[in-house]
This record gives C-alpha cells, structure tokens and sequence, in this order.
C-alpha cells in the first residue's frame, strides 16, 4: 500500500458536483508516475506479470473486502449496463490495487486477459506501472490514462478511467475502473466513474453505523436525494462520526477537522432539538443553519439498532424519520458498537415500487400474473419469476413480500450471479468464528439465517454453483441451516422467491441444473413479458418519470421521440428504460419535454439506419419537427431530411445550428424554438459550427 494512504484524500478538497470530470491536465500526475515507475525497477518493455496470490489468499482477500465488494457489485452491473457493447469492462481492486471482481464484453475481456487484467492481479503501480487503478490509489485522485501514458509497452491498447473510493471513515477503501480500447476513448466515461464511485460511498453510509443519526442536506432542496447531497452521521448523542465528501465540502472542513466536532457545534443546536423539529407526521425537508452561517435543506433518518434480527419488525434494516422513530431519542453514551460496522443489508429498492397493485399497470399479461400470486399469497408455495434480464423480476418479489402477511419482516436478496464462487457459500450459510483464514471474529450469520421470519430472494438462481445446490435443497426441504465451521443446525422459516432469465430445463437436460431443486423451487411459475411486447409503455414511461422528477417538477416526452421509444426493441427492458431517463430528466432538469437531444448518444447510434440489425424491422427514422414560424415572423429555413447515413445526433445538431442561426446566435431564443435548455446547446456547442454561436 501506498505510503499515501493514510493521509486525507485530496478529492475531498474539490465537490464533487464542481470537480472537471475530463481531468483536462493529468500531465503533472502521470509525469510523476512515471518516475515512481522507473524507481520501482521497472522497464517499459516488460512482459505482463501474470503472476497471483494464492487460493487461499485470494479468498481471504475477498472476504478481507466483504463490505467493499458487496456495495460495489450492484453499481458495477448498473455501470456495465451502461458501457456494454463498447469494447469495455468494469474493474473493482481493493486499496493496494489487487482486483477483486470484473465485468465486461467478452471480446474485450479476452484481450484484458493477455495483459492480466483480471481478478487475483496486482495492479498497483509496483506491480503494472503507471495504470488508471494503481496511480488513482497513489495519488488518491481520479483520472484517466490513455494509450501511450501507459508506463507499459503492453499496455498502451488501453484507456483506463479509475476513481478511488472512501470508505466512511474516510481511508482509501478500493478504487473502481473502466478500461477499454485506447481507439474507443469516450471523455465522459471519468465522470460516469466517478458518480459511481461515490454511489458507493453513499450506500457504504447506510449500513455501517447501526445506531447512528444520518443528515442529508444540500443549500437546494432539489438536490437532496442526489449523488451531490451531503450525508453526515453522528451519534445518538450528537458526537460527529462520519461524512461523506459533498458534507465535508459544504460544511468547509475537512475530516480530520470535523472528528473535533458535534451536531451543536455544526448545526447550532443540541440534538433533543433536532428531534423535536423533524417530528411532524409528514417527514418533509426543514431548512437547518450551518456552523458556516450557510442555510441548508436536511432530511434526517434513524436506523434502528437490532438491524437485521429475524424476529424483529424492522428487521430488513429499514431507515425510519425521527417521527416514525419515537421510541429513538439521545441517550447515554454505550459502548463502541456505536460506530462499529453494521451487518450488510440489501440495498434500497431500484425504482420504489412496494405493492403488485401498483406494478398493475393495465398490461394483460402482467395482470394475469398479479391475479395469480394473489391467489397464492400466504399460502407458503415458492414462486418462480422468469423473464429476461431488467424486466423487473427484483421489484415483482419485493412487491410479492410487500403484500404478504410476511411484510414486516426481513426481505433478503441474493444475486447469486454477482457473488464469486468462493464466497456464495459463506454468504448463503454464514460461519462460525475462525471457520476459515480471515474470518471475521463472531463469524456471520448468513442471508438465509438473515431472512428468518421472512423472504429470502433467490435472484438469477440459475447461476448458482452445482455443489451448493444440494445444499440448498436440503435446507428448503428440511428448514434448518449448518452455517461452516459450526457443528449444530438452526432452525429457519423463509418464503422463497426464486429469479432467472435462463432456462431452467436445458440447464437441467445438460446436467448443470438439479432437477429436484427444481421441482422444489417452481410451485407458481410466472414469467415477466419483455418490455416491448407489454402494451402499458405509456403508463409506464409515467410512473417512472414522476418518480425521477421531484418538488411537483414534471417532464414530459416530445412525440417524435415517444414514437421511437414505442418502436424500440429494448433490449435491456425497464432498467436500459430507466436508465436513459434518468439522464434524460437530468438533460432537461425537469423542465420542458424530453427531445432527441437530450438523449445519450449511444442510443441514439443504436437508431442509427446504417445498423438496421439492431432496429425493429417497421422502425423509421424520424425527421424532427421544427415550428412553422418564429416570433420574428419568419419561417426557418426548410430542414433537409435524414439521409441513409445520417445519425439523429447529427440531427439534432443541424436542427441546432439552424435555429442559432435564425435567431442570429441567440442561445435564449433557439432553445425556447427547439423545446430544449439553453445548457443543452452549451453543452453541444464544440460541435456547431462557429458562425452560428454569437
């Protein structure tokens, strides 16, 4: 480890909402790089060191990096849906820059593997020189390196964008990467690295202090729920005990500085107050004044203590408002389990739906579904959720637990796709103290043991390990658990819903899937229709842009591109859908109609005529529609139509460049004609030609 790591991160000086996400001028810190790399005894002509630790020390690296990997893994499929079909691969590495999980292309992830970029390499500068994991670690920043600034001859194929990632005690926990081909270099792909780095970091805030107060405050109510918001954590007795990077930029302090403090010396009340303020029915932002004199919007959230206890009804670790937490007020100083980490818990619900009503949207198909599970509601018969991947099969289980008599007790998921072979077992099952090198001291309970009372969702269950399916099997028919190392069996009661898009009976003719577990697994079988052959689009498309849109904001969809939206074949189903609105509200800034502008370029490529493979077959592309006049009096230019090789963002881009140039290059009146914000013709303005802009 780097002799750095001890110290404060340097990102933490710069917010993160400021920060440049390009790192236009990385001159200085690959230079010095460089250096370290010659000091290290390397040669720029040696061969990938393909080198690993051991079995055993891997496995004790991953378990070592537990906490790290399971924040990390969800936001590294989220960020992979993103990048996927780029020539690419997401890379997680722990903070001596070992790396401990990828995901990627399979064309790309051969061509990584020449050069040992894969799980158990060393990727530290030590080891590979000067690469985006190792230099970001060093240095603590974040960064790219591109082609030739790789110390490494082999090496200079690759692009290589990494951030670290702090942990809420504020030390370099891991860093997380995307690298691809140096030919496919994308300048925005730092700053997507980034935002996922610190959705790492703001997960990490939500299980690690089980008895803690959480602040989430920004100076713009809009913004709180936002990656940018600020999340500081103190004790049931207002002592301060973490922050996350926006929280230390807005309060002006750096970590160090603010271990010296309190809720009262920040916020300039004691924290009996604070409970008092936030304890309406309704647990609605109130305004807060900083140390600093700045006036801030904070939320605040409780985590009750006994987190994860089966017999508890909070026992999915769900947060609650200061209301709902009356029993919780400041009391005595405890013992240190106050800032000690928490048990892992699932991760929030995607997209906040709760109940099968409410993900009754109209379709035939998904409400012949609904009606069948209520049928079986209760009633202690596994179901079995098919469909392909990102329609939703992870919000219909938490929707069937929401309306089961189950509700109030744990909802456990499991994806048993994300977690390595060398963990699932641990995890499932749980061990006993000093059941293997590193583990933890009190061992762990495990997710069946977790969901006692409750749910346990079997997610992508078709990717579980032969070897341990018979152990599952056994416990599904006898309702005990062995966790490893222990010598005596405990008792379980779990409802069991079960997901995967594969399947199931290939699996099993191939002898990769049991056919016993199997028939115990399918009492209700029910399958989740593609998004493109569901006829509630819609209805659909509404609920999830009221959910990105918050304060009463309303976006809405232009028709030329709700018609492409409705002919789109959508291969990654709700969540591609979900995610591209999710930009695309940002793009607006939940104001106005969402145009083909506001649309990431990767989609639009896809509509691209040229690539007609990738299109539904009755898919044409649209011309936009410009007004018929202006406020001028008079009419626009007439607009050409798209030609067989042209791109909808070339589109977008002349439909720009003539409506600049109608309005003699004013931005104000051009985006007002075209429907847009001015920022999206800022943002696009590199591109227009220079005689349009003013």
């Amino acid at each position: 480890m780097s002799a750095a790591m001890g110290t404060q991160p340097h990102v933490q000086r710069v917010p993160p909402q400021a920060s440049d996400p390009t790192v236009s001028d990385a001159s200085s810190l690959i230079h010095e790089s460089h250096r370290r790399s010659r000091a290290f005894g390397l040669s720029t002509e040696d061969a990938p060191d393909f080198s690993s630790p051991l079995r055993g020390e891997m496995a004790d690296a991953l378990d070592e990096n537990r906490f790290l990997f399971q924040h990390a893994a969800p936001v590294m499929e989220t960020l992979y849906d993103q990048i996927a079909n780029t020539h690419s691969l997401v890379v997680l590495s722990t903070a001596r820059g070992l790396v401990l999980h990828s995901l990627g292309d399979t064309d790309f992830l051969e061509k990584a593997a020449q050069v040992a970029l894969m799980p158990g390499m060393d990727w530290s500068e030590r080891s590979k020189g000067t690469n985006a994991v190792g230099t970001a670690l060093t240095e603590q920043e974040a960064l790219t390196v591109h082609g030739n600034q790789h110390y490494l001859e082999a090496n200079k194929f690759l692009t290589c964008s990494a951030a670290p990632i702090i942990d809420p005690y504020g030390q370099v926990i891991g860093a997380l990467d995307v690298t691809g081909d140096h030919r496919s270099f994308h300048q925005h792909t730092l700053a997507l690295v980034r935002m996922s780095a610190q959705m790492i970091e703001n997960h990490m805030f939500a299980d690690i202090f089980p008895k803690a107060i959480r602040i989430h405050f920004h100076s713009r109510s809009e913004f709180l729920g936002t990656l940018v918001e600020g999340i500081a954590v103190f004790s049931t007795e207002g002592r301060f005990l973490s922050a996350n990077r926006s929280a230390q930029f807005q309060f002006g302090l750096p970590f160090s500085a603010l271990k010296a403090h309190t809720f009262s010396s920040l916020f300039g009340m004691p924290v009996s107050a604070l409970f008092e303020r936030f304890s309406g029915a309704l647990p609605t932002p109130k305004q807060l004044v900083m140390h600093n004199g700045v006036s801030v919007w904070c939320r605040v959230k409780v985590k009750p203590a006994n987190a994860w206890a089966g017999s508890q009804g909070m026992g999915t670790g769900s947060e609650r408002s200061p209301a709902e937490a009356s029993d919780v007020r400041p009391r005595p100083p405890e013992t240190a389990d106050a800032t000690a980490p928490a048990p892992l818990k699932q991760t929030g619900r995607k997209m906040q739906f709760s109940t099968l009503h409410y993900l009754d949207t109209g379709d035939p198909q998904v409400s012949s579904v609904i009606h069948k599970l209520r049928m079986v509601s209760g009633r202690d018969i596994p179901v079995m959720v098919l469909g392909e991947t990102g329609t939703g099969k992870d919000l219909l289980a938490q929707a069937i637990h929401g309306d089961s008599p189950r509700a109030g007790q744990p909802f456990v998921s499991v994806n048993c796709a994300s977690i390595p072979d060398t963990l699932i077992e641990s995890e499932l099952f749980g061990y006993e103290e000093g059941a293997f090198t590193g583990a933890r001291k009190k061992g762990s309970i495990g997710k069946i043991l977790q969901a006692h009372g409750g749910t346990l969702f079997l997610d992508e269950i078709g990717d579980m390990p032969k070897h341990l399916q018979a152990r599952l099997l056994r416990v599904l028919q006898e309702r005990k658990v062995s966790p490893l190392g222990a010598g005596k069996e405990v008792e379980v009661d779990v409802a069991v819903i079960s997901a995967t898009h594969k399947n199931l009976k290939d699996m099993i003719a191939r002898g990769d899937f049991r056919e016993d577990l199997y028939y115990r697994l399918n009492g209700l079988v029910v399958r989740l229709p593609a998004l493109r052959e569901r006829t509630d689009f819609d209805l659909v498309v509404q609920k999830i842009l009221k959910a990105l849109c918050e304060n009463g904001a309303q976006v809405t969809i232009s028709p030329q591109v709700m018609d492409v939206f409705k002919r789109y074949h959508w291969p990654g189903n709700f969540r591609q859908l979900h995610n591209l609105l999710r930009t695309a509200v940002v793009m607006v800034g939940c104001q106005g109609a969402i145009e083909f502008a506001h649309l990431p370029d990767d989609f639009l490529e896809e509509l691209d005529p040229e690539a007609p493979a990738r299109l539904p077959p009755q898919y044409v592309a649209p011309t936009p529609v410009l007004p018929a006049a202006t406020d001028m009096g008079a009419p626009p230019p007439p607009f050409e139509p798209c030609t067989d090789g042209q791109r909808l963002h070339d589109v977008a881009l002349s439909a720009m460049a003539q409506m600049l140039r109608l309005h003699k290059g004013n931005v104000s009146a051009a985006a007002k004609a075209l429907g847009v914000s001015r920022n999206t013709i800022y943002r696009k303005k590199d591109l227009l030609p220079p005689d349009v802009l003013s």
